[in-house]
């Protein structure tokens, strides 16, 4: 297992400035990560710093309460591949999930999905707001679009990635994969998360990860 290749090297705080994204990228490169996870305003910069490197722009779509109308996430999605971005995490509307219009989430997966193109898609479901059985559905429903990816968690929200929402997701998505993000600091969360089922992993912690030490939530 190529712990680097699981990891989303990730820095997604409203605060952030070039250095902060600089550092970012610098050591994405040093440690061969898989992406950089970053805002979408630093997707064309980051796509052109990183161009002649193996680490993929990733950015972040209704980022990071989901509640954009659908109109808006497609076009977020439109203008940040444009710009670069390789792959896009959106974040369902979970307002919408938790009123059971399910048909909704589905279409906005898919139009999401439609926008990216070749890209690939992950979808956010926010986990910590939802319990077992709504995590269950909420897979089903991914595991119906055309999705690459769930993801657990945007690390905004009251609680991150488990290794049991993991498991229930990986259980119920129709053998797409599983991203666990938020909360993971450390290569023993890492290792949880991907004997759970998980094969990408988000977190800002990613060289600490790499060198064994306990690393800081995003």
């Amino acid at each position: 297992m190529e712990v680097n290749k699981l990891i989303d090297h990730t820095y997604l705080k409203a605060f952030g400035t070039n250095k902060d994204i600089n550092k970012l990228i610098e050591e994405a490169k040093e440690y061969h990560f898989k992406s950089v996870c970053i805002n979408p305003t630093y997707v064309a910069y980051a796509a052109e710093e990183l161009k002649e490197s193996d680490v993929l722009v990733c950015t972040v779509i209704g980022f990071p309460l989901g509640a954009n109308t659908l109109e808006t996430k497609v076009f977020e999605t439109l203008n940040a591949v444009k710009n670069g971005a390789d792959e896009i995490d959106m974040v369902i509307n979970i307002g919408e999930f938790k009123n059971k219009n399910y048909d909704y989430i589905e279409k906005e997966i898919n139009e999401v999905c439609r926008a990216a193109g070749d890209k690939l898609v992950k979808v956010i479901v926010e986990v910590c707001y939802l319990d077992n059985d709504e995590i269950k559905k909420v897979s089903e429903i991914v595991g119906k679009t055309n999705a690459d990816f769930i993801k657990t968690s945007t690390g905004f929200g009251t609680g991150g990635a488990t290794p049991e929402a993991v498991k229930i997701m990986k259980d119920h998505v129709n053998g797409k994969e599983v991203k666990a993000a938020g909360g993971v600091r450390s290569k023993e969360d890492l290792e949880a998360m991907v004997e759970a089922g998980a094969t990408r992993i988000g977190a800002s912690s990613g060289v600490q990860i790499m060198n064994d030490q306990e690393g800081s939530d995003y």
